[in-house]
């Protein structure tokens, strides 16, 4: 929970940065107050999680969040009163007082909810929980009451002026560079997770390895040789999906807020690659339960990969806006990008599909899957372009020798559908 409400924070705050169009000093330190604030919620939602009947947790995890969006309101308030901050169309627009109204409403109805659950926190807790994931879900539930008020009074009448520059709508861009910035940010944190774990758990101590291998610092690495094979799979792991994101995001021309949404659910996942890493690197402490964390890992990975498939699939649903031509079905990159994207949920799925059945092999099914993974991307588009090649073959087979051709088939027949050479 706490994940998805820093990315709803790190919604709104986009959001807010395209309406300030410039930073001076104040609004630098307000923005500064804002993070760190921010940085402090994992903390509270700790102590909410290990005393969930205790309000002292709640109220804590409540007034952080109310205090992000206070700090929100604050840089709205000050922008407005120095309007050359503000981007050139508020600026210069008739109705900045509308536009000030309009964006603290947005801003503050999470607040107003962590208040109601601080309230509640305090005589009946469930309620807090409750009200805290609404704000979590709080463009749908707009959304959807939006709907049903049209539904049962009608459709209101529009605004003589637009007030959508700042909005939760679903279908409203994000800004796809501040999507790509924070994805950067959770896989570069998740890597260098990673490696904290080596350098914390597998450096050995001088006496020990005088005393148990005889000096010798290389056998006293290769004790804790399961943990570097751990390490190095898991990296992989977590380099490959971001090499796939990037490529996803890199034919991505507009990212949609459903889009958005999948690539948060995407980034929580990723962000439980250092606990499979942790279950992989205890197979030689606790062999007894290799296989369940084996599945653990295989089910992270998972899921991790399917979202961004998810993503891929959100996309070509509107690809004229979404997409670049190329990767739009029928494009040069489109077999391409599909083959990418679905290669880690397959490999993860057969791998817990083999564990299912070998589970006594469950290990060495992990780390064959964790080899063979990497190899693949590195043929992927050599193979992507015989299969497609082996199609063209049957097609070619299939089609009447004797008929006459139509025009502009052989524009079709000679279009451009491999993807482009590396």
């Amino acid at each position: 929970m706490t994940f998805l409400i820093v990315t709803v924070a790190w919604a709104a705050h986009t959001r807010l940065f395209q309406v300030v169009g410039k930073i001076d000093d104040t609004l630098a330190l307000l923005n500064l107050a804002c993070m760190m604030t921010i940085t402090f919620l994992p903390f509270t939602f700790s102590l909410m999680v290990a005393f969930p009947e205790v309000p002292l947790g709640i109220l804590l995890f409540c007034v952080c969040v109310m205090a992000v969006g206070a700090v929100q309101a604050l840089i709205v308030v000050y922008a407005f009163h120095f309007p050359h901050l503000l981007s050139p169309q508020i600026e210069h627009s008739a109705h900045r007082a509308l536009y000030r109204q309009h964006i603290l409403g947005i801003i503050l109805r999470g607040p107003a909810l962590c208040l109601a659950a601080a309230g509640f926190s305090l005589f009946f807790y469930p309620v807090s929980y409750l009200l805290m994931a609404t704000v979590i879900f709080l463009p749908y539930v707009s959304k959807a009451a939006g709907w049903c008020r049209a539904r049962l009074v009608g459709p209101r009448e529009p605004p003589a002026h637009n007030l959508e520059i700042f909005t939760f709508d679903l279908h409203e861009p994000l800004s796809k560079e501040r999507v790509e910035a924070f994805s950067d940010g959770v896989y570069a944190i998740v890597a260098t997770l990673l490696i904290l774990d080596i350098c914390e758990d597998n450096v050995p101590d001088s006496k020990d390895v005088k005393e148990k291998f005889h000096g010798s610092l290389v056998a006293a690495l290769g004790a804790s040789g399961p943990h570097f094979l751990a390490y190095f799979g898991s990296f992989a792991t977590v380099g490959l999906l971001w090499f796939a994101h990037h490529s996803l995001f890199l034919h991505i021309r507009k990212a949609t807020q459903p889009m958005g949404l999948l690539n948060t659910l995407s980034l929580a996942f990723v962000g439980g690659l250092p606990l499979a890493y942790q279950q992989t690197s205890a197979f030689a402490r606790r062999p007894h339960d290799e296989l369940e964390s084996v599945r653990v890992s295989c089910a992270i990975i998972f899921f991790a990969s399917i979202f961004q498939f998810a993503i891929w699939t959100t996309a070509l649903l509107q690809e004229r806006e979404t997409l670049q031509p190329s990767a739009r079905f029928g494009g040069r990159e489109h077999a391409f990008m599909f083959a990418k994207l679905v290669l880690y949920p397959c490999a993860s799925l057969l791998a817990f599909a083999c564990t299912c059945v070998l589970g006594r092999f469950s290990t060495a099914i992990f780390h064959i899957m964790q080899i063979a993974v990497p190899f693949a991307f590195l043929l992927l588009r050599l193979l992507v372009r015989l299969a497609l090649a082996a199609l063209r073959g049957l097609r070619g087979l299939a089609r009447p020798t004797h008929a006459r051709p139509v025009p502009g088939a052989m524009d079709d027949a000679q279009s451009p559908l491999l993807p482009a050479p590396c």
